[in-house]
C-alpha cells in the first residue's frame, strides 16, 4: 500500500482513537467562550469525519470500514463502552456519508466534505450522546455541531480552497478536483 494510503487510513484511526480516548479521560466540557457543551473528544471527531472522506478518495470506500474497525479495536483498549457507542454511531455515519459524499464528489471535493460532514456530525452526534449516556440538550447536541462543523470541517475545507486558490488561481477552474 502506497504511503499516501497508509498516512490517510492512520490519521483516520488515529482521529477515532483520539476522540475517544479524550472523551473518556475528560468526559464533556464547555466550549470556550460559549454557552455550549462538547465531549472532549469532538474536535477529534469532527477531524475523523473528514477524514473519512479523505480515506474514500485515496484509498477507496471499504477501507473507510476497515479503519473504523481498528478505531474500535483500539479504543476498547481504553473504553469497551465509548468503543460500542462510537463504532455505531461511526458505522450509521459513514453509510450516510456514502450516500451524500459518492454522489456529489462528482460536482467537487469541497460540496461534497462539507454536505457529507454535515449529515456524519448530526447523525453521529445524535447516536454517539445516546449511546455513550451523555444527555441530548440544546447545549450537548449544538456544541457538538459546532465542534465538529466549524471547527473541524469548515474551517480544514476553507484551508484546502485557500491553498488550492493560491497555487491554481481559482478554485472553479476545475470543479471535478476542486
Amino acid at each position: 500500500m502506497p504511503r499516501r494510503k497508509i498516512a490517510a487510513l492512520a490519521a483516520y484511526v488515529l482521529a477515532i482513537v483520539a476522540a475517544n480516548w479524550l472523551t473518556s479521560r475528560f468526559g464533556q466540557v464547555h466550549l470556550p467562550g460559549m454557552a455550549l457543551k462538547v465531549t472532549a473528544g469532538t474536535y477529534a471527531a469532527g477531524a475523523a469525519l473528514l477524514l473519512r472522506d479523505v480515506v474514500q478518495e485515496v484509498c477507496g470506500a471499504r477501507w473507510v470500514f476497515v479503519g473504523i474497525a481498528a478505531g474500535a479495536l483500539l479504543t476498547a483498549c481504553t473504553s469497551p463502552s465509548l468503543a460500542v457507542a462510537s463504532t455505531v454511531a461511526f458505522l450509521l455515519a459513514e453509510l450516510l456519508d456514502m450516500a451524500v459524499y459518492t454522489p456529489l464528489r462528482r460536482r467537487g471535493w469541497a460540496r461534497a466534505a462539507l454536505a457529507s460532514g454535515c449529515v456524519g456530525a448530526l447523525v453521529d452526534t445524535l447516536v454517539f450522546l445516546s449511546i455513550a449516556g451523555f444527555p441530548l440538550t440544546t447545549a450537548s447536541v449544538g456544541g457538538q455541531l459546532v465542534g465538529k462543523l466549524a471547527w473541524a470541517t469548515a474551517l480544514p475545507v476553507a484551508a484546502v480552497l485557500a491553498v488550492r486558490w493560491v497555487r491554481h488561481g481559482s478554485v472553479l477552474r476545475h470543479p471535478v478536483n476542486a
